[in-house]
């Protein structure tokens, strides 16, 4: 075909021109995104499963948890709170999240080849690169909201639905006390602090001999008389001294700044999931086995690479995506796959540029492997 005939028009009357038409651009037009987009919402399986995680399990936890207070609100405390909060978003939407996030990357990338209609979508002309790429924000588009939705409810029962008042180590305490204010609560309530609160006294403290110290004497404890109010007052300005940093980590609700820091946290988890998940399809062009190996990633490497010490791996580790979306979690949370917020010292170290560069050269090589493997593919 010369190039004037290559000009000329693809109907007698439509007037419009092969040019004109921009079908070898590589970057996706407004309809076939929004036809990709329809294509995935249309599998109601899919997204059944998709809403039942994201949506569901923070929605059913929450309403089992809002009707036991209810009635009986003695033996189960208020459905919401800080600790509600860390819970359900380190241990469901960080993890759930990546998971159906990668679920529906894979179905994106594979469904095509699984159904016999890549072939229709490259006579068409369209540049394959361009079909590929269509396909990033139509999956967004799906996933991001649901995950939203998911971690909406989850701020809004935290928030609304907390309790009245703080309750640290098993004991109510006033909330935000400051330090000298902490301890002279803790002196007014020695015997609960003495005997509830955590504390760590070494053979070389000033208060190892304490006779204040419980203990399976008749003689010791904060009520034997064998110790006075002064060794008492000193006992309990030690065990404050030593929990106030931790009493300072608890509160009745996440603050504002914490929910806005966690709902992008979890949506990079999201974007990464469904990124790495439709590559990796795009490449075997199988959706199961995708998914296996992504779970995989998500449970078993990514918690072992984080915490695991390999001398000589250690930049192998370091370049897991998972380790490095859990080194930009939110301050105040609790360390990802069980533990504390202390427990996060125990991961591989890194920087936050080298967290950074995983995340962006994992996203950056998944799409481009997955866009050659289709412009590669025979139809």
């Amino acid at each position: 075909m010369t190039t004037a005939e290559a000009r000329t028009p693809v109907g007698p009357s439509s007037g419009v021109t092969t040019a004109q038409d921009h079908r070898g651009s590589w970057v996706p037009t407004g309809a076939m995104i929004a036809a990709k987009f329809k294509d995935l919402r249309k599998r109601r399986g899919l997204m059944i499963t998709l809403v039942l995680v994201t949506v569901g399990i923070p929605a059913i936890y929450f309403a089992i948890r809002l009707l036991l207070h209810a009635v009986a609100p003695r033996t189960y405390g208020p459905a919401g709170g800080y600790n509600q909060y860390d819970a359900v978003v380190v241990g469901v939407l960080y993890v759930f999240g990546f998971i159906v996030a990668a679920t529906l990357g894979a179905a994106a990338g594979s469904t095509d080849l699984t159904e016999g209609m890549f072939r229709h979508h490259v006579i068409t002309g369209r540049s394959r690169i361009a079909l590929y790429l269509a396909r990033i924000p139509s999956g967004l588009a799906i996933i991001l909201p649901m995950v939203a939705v998911g971690f909406a409810i989850v701020c809004a029962v935290c928030v609304f639905a907390a309790p009245t008042s703080l309750e640290y180590n098993g004991v109510h305490v006033p909330i935000g006390l400051s330090e000298p204010a902490f301890e002279q609560w803790a002196a007014g309530h020695a015997e609960q602090v003495v005997n509830n609160f955590s504390y760590d006294i070494g053979p070389n403290d000033s208060v190892a001999n304490s006779p204040c110290l419980p203990g399976p004497g008749a003689l010791t404890g904060p009520g034997s008389a064998a110790c006075t109010p002064a060794q008492l007052r000193v006992l309990t300005d030690f065990i404050a001294k030593q929990d106030y940093v931790d009493y300072t980590r608890v509160f009745l609700y996440p603050s504002d700044s914490l929910m806005v820091k966690t709902g992008l946290w979890i949506g990079l988890e999201a974007v990464v999931g469904f990124m790495v998940g439709l590559g990796l399809s795009s490449l075997l062009g199988q959706r199961t086995i995708t998914v296996v190996l992504l779970i995989v990633l998500e449970l078993i490497i990514t918690p072992i690479a984080a915490r695991a010490r390999l001398p000589h791996l250690s930049n192998l580790q370091r370049a897991v995506v998972g380790l490095a979306t859990t080194h930009l979690e939110p301050g105040g949370l609790p360390a990802p796959f069980g533990g504390g917020p202390s427990d996060r010292a125990l991961f591989l170290r890194e920087s936050t540029t080298v967290a950074v560069c995983v995340i962006v050269a994992w996203i950056v090589l998944w799409t481009v492997l997955g866009a050659w493997r289709m412009t590669t593919r025979d139809a």
